[in-house]
């Protein structure tokens, strides 16, 4: 008896290190990207068939109360919840660089080396001088490469700052040449763009860079954002707040069992399977569980409150796991509500004091950028004041640098230039 009790638990603890084995790259990945997750999984087993969670229509399973919601988030503003994020910004530069712009093996190796180096906003920020050196090319001639990405989509992509991406979108907008020697100067100097303004061409000048994008990968910016909530929050009529697992999205696994499982392979591969259905099942039992925490300690937040301090560390010690296994979890995640869509990690938040979190001063920043004098943004100086007015918190000026930057607000006498030109 004892024997068989042990025999049990060997087969209990394999069977669960097996599941954990796949729940975890399972678990880590996003929702739209859990099928990529689970092909190796799936290639490897042919009793396994799995059908995509993305041929239904999401809006069927939305709960009306998240849709009727308006989102007045800022975060949000941009988020198409419903959309399915399209070809990449470097999916779109590669296409274009086997085009007769770069005819040689050379010039190719130049573009996708700019490609590769371009940051987020499309700007490129590369070590030029490093990669002349290591394939023999001269500083001039890798420039002359990085130029011809003034006449690839989307126009004004590889520049180096803002005044070149002007200048390579100013090539091919529609100003006329009367206009264009102006066009020149006023980009040259945007500080200073209203020293312009008695000029013969002015206004026509402004309503062009008024069509310019800022930054040039603008676009793709926004459809990165494009997401799909793995949780949805929302208060039922009597008042109860519910969580739902958005399961529409889950792909659905199929094992056939036809093969006869008196076959050894067929029958350790029918039980791979069922760890694989079992990894599913923990992913959302997991994220489930994610959900309920976050509206137990984040309440205030749903009835239009701020984010509250909260530790990985709280919830890694609810689930008895290491805060780096519940920090992959959460990442990549997101949660829909009648607020907006946010990402899950957003309300794991350290706190600046006992009562105020960086989630709501970044919050309260953002609102205040928002709502400024566009003649005379705020300065950090002046964020830092305030908040310090508002939250009774003791802060540096470099920490509010520092969630502007986190927030992707550009710093006051550039908010200046930017409201000037639109």
């Amino acid at each position: 008896m004892a024997q068989l009790r042990q025999t049990q638990s060997v087969e209990n603890k394999h069977k669960l290190s097996n599941t954990l084995r796949n729940w975890l790259p399972i678990l880590h990945s996003s929702l739209s990207d859990l099928g990529e997750a689970m092909a190796p999984f799936v290639e490897a087993n042919p009793v396994v068939e799995v059908k995509s969670g993305f041929e239904e229509d999401f809006e069927r399973f939305l709960p009306k109360k998240i849709i009727s919601s308006s989102v007045a988030n800022s975060r949000t503003e941009q988020i198409e919840a419903l959309t399915i994020q399209h070809r990449s910004l470097f999916d779109v530069l590669d296409e274009q660089i086997d085009s007769s712009l770069f005819p040689t093996p050379k010039s190719k190796e130049a573009a996708y080396f700019i490609v590769a180096n371009l940051d987020e906003n499309g700007y490129y920020e590369g070590e030029s001088e490093l990669f002349c050196k290591l394939n023999n090319m001269t500083l001039e001639e890798f420039e002359k490469i990085r130029l011809r990405f003034a006449h690839i989509e989307p126009v004004g992509i590889a520049a180096k700052n803002l005044q070149e991406s002007f200048l390579f979108q100013l090539d091919s907008s529609d100003v006329s040449d009367e206009a264009y020697a102006l066009a020149i100067k006023v980009i040259s100097d945007l500080e200073n763009i209203y020293a312009y303004s008695n000029e013969k061409n002015f206004a026509e000048v402004m309503r062009a860079l008024g069509t310019f994008k800022n930054p040039p990968a603008i676009e793709y910016l926004e459809e990165s954002s494009q997401v799909i909530p793995d949780l949805m929050i929302f208060f039922n009529d009597d008042e109860s707040i519910e969580v739902k697992l958005n399961d529409a999205y889950y792909p659905t696994i199929n094992i056939d069992t036809n093969y006869g499982v008196s076959h050894e392979y067929v029958a350790q591969k029918i039980k791979e399977a069922k760890g694989l259905v079992d990894a599913l099942d923990m992913r959302k039992a997991t994220l489930y569980k994610v959900g309920l925490m976050i509206v137990e300690y984040q309440y205030e937040f749903f009835t239009g409150g701020a984010i509250m301090p909260l530790t990985l560390k709280t919830l890694a010690d609810e689930f008895g796991h290491n805060p780096s296994t519940i920090s992959r979890a959460i990442a990549n995640k997101y949660i829909a509500c009648n607020r907006g869509i946010y990402a899950m990690k957003e309300f794991f938040t350290t706190a600046i004091d006992e009562d105020v979190s960086n989630a709501a001063i970044k919050e309260f920043v953002v609102n205040l950028v928002k709502n400024e004098n566009r003649k005379k943004p705020l300065s950090d100086m002046k964020l830092l004041e305030l908040i310090q007015d508002k939250f009774k918190v003791e802060m540096v000026r470099r920490t509010i640098a520092k969630y502007r930057k986190q927030l992707n607000i550009a710093g006051s006498s550039e908010r200046k230039k930017l409201y000037q030109l639109h």
